[in-house]
């Protein structure tokens, strides 16, 4: 893959997610991903994430992931962002995260989340 096919991958990828479409998701990813996350150390299959996006998007319907930077990797790509919502109270919220994305004939095969976990607490009594 040229940095230029990983940087367009990278770009449906976060568009899918931003736009809760788990379908589109599902194409950006290879049948066997892993999705690993600094809160839990657990590994998740691509259907187990997207039942967690689809959570992200029932409870948080007016949410952005504002990326403040990417890099073409080798093999996939490195992103910084912030997801930023309202929570059903009404209330302002913001995680600043990092992703680390392995890609493999053109799709994602592993993607390592970095989050800060005292944002991610906000979410628990959603």
């Amino acid at each position: 893959m040229t940095e230029q096919d990983i940087l367009e991958l990278a770009e449906r990828f976060m568009a899918a997610i931003q736009a809760g479409d788990a379908e589109a998701v599902r194409a950006c990813y290879a049948p066997d991903a892993k999705i690993w996350h600094n809160n839990d150390g657990l590994e998740q299959t691509v259907d187990q994430n997207l039942k967690v996006l689809a959570w992200f998007a029932r409870k948080l319907p007016n949410r952005n992931y504002r990326v403040l930077s990417r890099e073409a990797l080798k093999d996939g790509f490195v992103q910084q962002h912030v997801l930023e919502a309202t929570l059903p109270s009404g209330q302002a919220w913001a995680m600043p995260a990092c992703v680390v994305v392995r890609m493999k004939g053109g799709r994602v095969t592993r993607l390592d989340e970095y989050l800060d976990s005292a944002h991610a607490a906000a979410l628990a009594g959603i």
